[in-house]
């Protein structure tokens, strides 16, 4: 099991709590801030996907103007994790 807590940049919420499985799966993600729904809805449909699919799929998106999204620094922690 891989697990990080990334203190995010740019964004709303704070930190970004991931767990991953063995086999890169995420387990579990848990955003500390931000617009409750919104990230709340990110952690239930990231749940049980491959890292990297997420990462591909969030990387880049941006919110309001800003150069990153809430979605954008969770494939920035996913990343990380994936390094671990």
């Amino acid at each position: 099991m891989k697990q990080i807590d990334y203190i995010t940049q740019g964004t709303c919420s704070k930190m970004i709590h991931v767990e991953l499985d063995d086999n890169d799966i995420i387990q579990q993600v848990f955003f500390l801030g931000g617009c409750n729904g919104n990230t709340q809805g990110i952690c239930s449909l990231v749940k049980g996907q491959k890292a990297q699919e997420v990462i591909t799929r969030t990387r880049g998106i941006s919110c309001n103007g800003r150069p990153t999204s809430c979605p954008d620094q969770l494939a920035n922690a996913l990343e990380q994790c994936l390094a671990q």
